[in-house]
């Protein structure tokens, strides 16, 4: 009996240093990635956007692009555009003739463009998941679990290109069963850009006829 109960206590201390060391791999990971973004000048990324939600029917599949410099940043998406200047966040919708200025939001659970690619830094355990070959590279992924028991996501899966230490899937699953996934099409650094780029300049909206809404 005490040898048995020896054999279950070894075996579930065994499990748990596992863990640690898969946690410990992780972060270091996630570390590297971190440094490697931050070390840059700025960030174009063209990506893919899936959404799916099997209980409801749900299917959705759009792509976009974003551009960051700082916490500065331009994000093309569904016939939008948005713009934050480090100061406001403006949001340009051409179909509506319609520009909505408004203060960055920093409400808790909220990932925004410019936090897109280091979001992970915080509130998150983390854990060593599969190694996936993906046209050649290697894709190494890690999981994130939120530490929050009231998070409305679940879990996200962070694919890492080993090589670069770039991010090129994230593969989120909601409390309600949808999942979304961002795939990275083209990661590109250090571009050329216009020093107007994260400029917003009413004039040129007013003078076109869209409607501007200060909140």
């Amino acid at each position: 009996m005490k040898r048995s109960i020896l054999i279950l206590l070894f075996a579930g201390l065994s499990a748990l240093n596992l863990h640690a060391q898969d946690a410990a791999k992780a972060k270091a990971l996630l570390d590297e990635v971190y440094q490697k973004v931050q070390s840059y000048d700025n960030i174009f990324v063209d990506f893919k956007f899936e959404l799916y939600n099997a209980e409801a029917n749900v299917r959705q599949e759009n792509r976009g692009d974003l551009t960051l410099e700082g916490d500065k940043y331009l994000l093309n998406y569904l016939g939008a555009q948005q713009l934050y200047d480090g100061k406001k966040v403006y949001t340009i919708v051409p179909e509506n003739e319609e520009v909505t200025i408004e203060d960055k939001s920093d409400d808790a659970g909220t990932v925004s463009p410019s936090k897109m690619l280091t979001f992970y830094r915080e509130g998150h355990q983390y854990g060593w998941d599969i190694l996936q070959n993906v046209m050649g590279r290697k894709i190494q992924f890690v999981k994130l679990t939120p530490i929050d028991s009231n998070s409305e996501v679940a879990s996200i899966l962070l694919g890492i290109d080993v090589e670069t230490k770039h991010i090129h899937k994230l593969i989120e699953t909601g409390s309600n069963g949808t999942k979304t996934t961002i795939t990275v099409n083209s990661f590109k650094t250090n571009q050329p850009l216009s020093a107007s780029l994260f400029t917003f300049d009413a004039r040129k909206y007013e003078e076109e006829g869209y409607y501007i809404i200060r909140n």
